[in-house]
C-alpha cells in the first residue's frame, strides 16, 4: 500500500442508475483498500456515498494529478467524462452499464479485473482523433466546440429539409437538401455516422467522415478524407427554418440561415485506456453480435487439428 501513496483515480458514475451506484461504489472501496486516493465529483460523491473519497472543487479540475479516470455507465456517460480529461490528457476507462457500450472497454461483471488492472497499473492509454468546430455567422466566429465522436448539422423543424453545401479543403462538393450532415471521427464512426448509413473506419485509421441524412441529390454518397482537411457546411441563406449544430449529442449551436460551419482535426486528442489488445474486428464481431459461424481461418484450424491445409 505504501507504494500507491500519491496515486490518485477519478470515477464517474451514471448516479442516475442503481446499478452504476452499486459498482462504482464497490470500485471506490476496493482502490482505497489498496492505498490510492479516489475522487468523485462532488453531486456524485453524495450518490456514490463511500467514506474517504475526495470531492472534486470544480469539474475543470476534478481530472488534474488523476492517473486514470474510470467511467461507470454508457457511452453517453464516458462522453460526458471526455468533457472533464481531455484537457488534462487523464485517459479514460469506461465500465459498459449500457447497451452497446462502443467506447467501454470492460463491462459490469469485470469489475474486479478491472480494479486489478488499475491497482496494477495494467493497462495502455491510446489516443483518439478529435474534432475543433468553429460557427461562424457573416464571416465572424460566433461559437467554437468540439467533439469525440461527431458534430451533426441538423434541421430544427421536422417539416422542413435543410438546404446546406458542402465544402472540402475550400473547394464547393455538393449542395443537398437533407435532414442533415455528420461529420465524424473514426471513434464515432459506429455512433451516429454509422446509423446514417457511414463506414465503420478502424480507430487507428487517421481521417474525417462526412455523411449526409437523408439527402434529396443524385450524389450524396460517405465521404473518407485526410485528416488534415477542413470540412465545411454552409447553411443557405434561403432556407425558411433554422439548423442546429450538435457535438456528441452533448452540446449544440443553434445555426440561423447564413450560417457556415468548419470542422477540422483537434490539436487535443482524447486517451482511452484500454486492458485487452484484442483486435478491432472481435470488437465489432463482440459489440454487435454479428454472425461468424462456419468461419475455418488458421488459429481455428490449428485448434481444431485440422493442420493450414484442412
Amino acid at each position: 500500500m505504501r507504494d500507491n501513496e500519491g496515486r490518485r483515480v477519478l470515477v464517474i458514475a451514471h448516479t442516475g442508475r442503481a446499478d452504476a451506484r452499486e459498482v462504482a461504489s464497490r470500485f471506490c472501496k476496493a482502490v482505497i483498500g489498496h492505498g490510492l486516493a479516489v475522487r468523485l465529483l462532488a453531486d456524485e460523491a453524495v450518490d456514490v456515498d463511500v467514506p474517504g473519497v475526495e470531492r472534486a472543487g470544480s469539474v475543470d479540475d476534478a481530472a488534474a494529478d488523476c492517473e486514470i479516470a474510470v467511467v461507470f455507465g454508457g457511452d453517453g456517460t464516458l462522453l460526458r467524462a471526455a468533457e472533464i480529461t481531455r484537457e488534462h490528457g487523464t485517459p479514460l476507462l469506461g465500465v459498459n452499464l449500457g447497451h452497446v457500450g462502443f467506447l467501454a472497454e470492460a463491462e459490469h461483471d469485470d469489475v474486479e479485473s478491472t480494479i486489478s488492472a488499475v491497482v496494477n497499473r495494467r493497462y495502455a492509454a491510446e489516443e483518439r482523433l478529435t474534432l475543433d468546430v468553429r460557427v461562424f455567422r457573416d464571416k465572424e466566429l460566433v461559437a467554437t466546440t468540439w467533439a469525440l465522436n461527431e458534430a451533426s448539422v441538423e434541421k430544427a423543424a421536422r417539416e422542413r429539409m435543410l438546404e446546406v453545401v458542402v465544402e472540402i479543403d475550400g473547394r464547393p462538393l455538393s449542395r443537398w437538401g437533407c435532414d442533415g450532415v455528420v461529420c465524424a471521427t473514426p471513434t464515432g464512426s459506429t455512433a451516429y455516422n454509422f446509423s446514417a448509413g457511414g463506414p465503420i473506419v478502424w480507430p487507428d485509421v487517421e481521417a474525417l467522415l462526412m455523411v449526409p441524412i437523408s439527402a434529396h441529390a443524385l450524389f450524396a454518397r460517405p465521404l473518407v478524407v485526410s485528416p488534415t482537411s477542413v470540412l465545411a457546411v454552409e447553411v443557405l441563406e434561403r432556407n425558411e427554418g433554422a439548423g442546429v449544430l450538435w457535438c456528441d449529442g452533448r452540446r449544440t449551436v443553434e445555426l440561423p440561415p447564413g450560417a457556415r460551419i468548419e470542422v477540422r482535426r483537434h490539436r487535443q486528442p482524447v486517451r482511452l485506456a484500454r486492458l485487452h489488445q484484442a483486435p478491432f474486428t472481435d470488437r465489432l464481431v463482440a459489440k454487435f453480435d454479428l454472425p461468424v459461424t462456419g468461419w475455418r481461418g488458421a488459429a481455428e484450424r490449428r485448434r481444431r487439428g485440422g493442420g493450414l491445409d484442412a
